[in-house]
């Protein structure tokens, strides 16, 4: 009977040509490699087929190469593209990603950090949409952290974000720079009976655009109090604000599964996109690029986010990463398609 061979580091460092210890800064993500040498010493990892013992890794080092990230909402189709962006990104650095679903719950995203201990995982990467800052004040024993989202903590942990004002302000302009004058904003969001800071910011962004082009605020036209970002919540908003004595001629959604309702409720009303409602989202989901019209919409760089919170939580674990927490703002453009184009 035969038997296969298993690639080694002794094999990867000979193939490459350098020492086994450059090998293992590689595989672990130590930045003490040049770029030169740490692709080739990838490229002689991917033609030997070579994978790292991991057991003898944790045993050895006391790292499990586990990484959480806890969503608030698993039917959000962003946060699945975004844990798509950081499982990419952590097994690039030869890490796994365990996905936790905290339904935005305080106590759930309470357990997230309490529960899972270091002996399971190396790190959290968190998207808290409840959390109070005395649940983020780090004890002993407890593992690293990165923030997502926009709610700002006064804590020591790295935070990655984008500027939703910013973002917001720029749909609504591009609606504006087309004609609209009765813009609706659809995604005021409660949690808790608690206004999202999501929802706070890009309502921000929409009414500073509105008035610095000096056209009125209406607030019927604001539609608040909803539970979910949903394609149904949007269909709903959307049918109401039909039913105004002076419907909206064009609608900032602040989300694209809200967007996508919207689409659907103004056709089966009769009315076309954008001919006479306008529509814009946020998230540029891939459901987006396919929905007819296609959905313009603000497009945050997802893969940005999930490098920046892998390479981030790394650096913490590893301690390469030792000065003062950071809050990194990635950058989003928006994307215009045909619900805001004259046909």
């Amino acid at each position: 009977m035969g038997c296969s061979l298993v690639a080694t580091l002794k094999d990867v460092a000979r193939k490459a040509g350098v020492s086994i210890r450059t090998v293992s800064n590689v595989v672990n993500d130590y930045p003490y490699v040049t770029a030169e040498v740490r692709e080739r010493v990838k490229a002689a990892i991917e033609e030997l087929q070579y994978q790292p013992n991991l057991s003898a890794r944790y045993l050895r080092k006391g790292h499990s190469q586990l990484l959480a990230f806890a969503i608030p909402d698993i039917s959000n189709v962003y946060f699945s593209e975004i844990a798509n962006a950081i499982i990419s990104a952590a097994a690039t650095r030869y890490y796994t990603v365990l996905i936790d679903h905290t339904q935005g719950k305080r106590d759930n995203e309470r357990a997230v950090l309490k529960g899972l201990t270091p002996h399971l995982i190396d790190g959290v990467i968190l998207s808290p949409l409840a959390l109070e800052p005395e649940d983020l004040q780090p004890r002993v024993g407890s593992v690293p952290v990165v923030l997502l989202g926009d709610r700002i903590y006064d804590v020591p942990y790295d935070h990655v974000t984008y500027d939703n004002v910013s973002a917001a302000r720029t749909a609504t302009q591009h609606l504006i720079a087309t004609g609209r004058r009765r813009i609706a904003a659809l995604g005021m969001q409660e949690t808790n009976a608690h206004e999202t800071e999501t929802s706070r910011l890009r309502l921000r962004g929409y009414t500073e655009a509105l008035t610095q082009a000096g056209l009125p605020i209406d607030p019927h036209l604001i539609i608040r109090g909803l539970p979910v970002y949903s394609r149904g919540t949007g269909a709903r908003a959307m049918r109401y604000l039909l039913s105004l004595d002076e419907p909206p001629d064009a609608i900032f959604c602040f989300n694209d599964h809200l967007a996508l309702g919207v689409l659907r409720a103004v056709y089966e009303a009769g009315y076309c996109v954008p001919e006479d409602i306008a529509v814009v989202g946020f998230d540029d989901i891939e459901d987006s690029r396919y929905a007819v019209p296609a959905l313009t919409t603000i497009a945050p760089d997802k893969e940005r986010i999930g490098d920046l919170a892998v390479a981030f939580l790394l650096g913490r674990i590893h301690g390469t990463r030792n000065g003062p927490p950071e809050r990194v703002e990635v950058p989003c453009h928006l994307v215009i398609r045909e619900s805001t184009m004259k046909r």
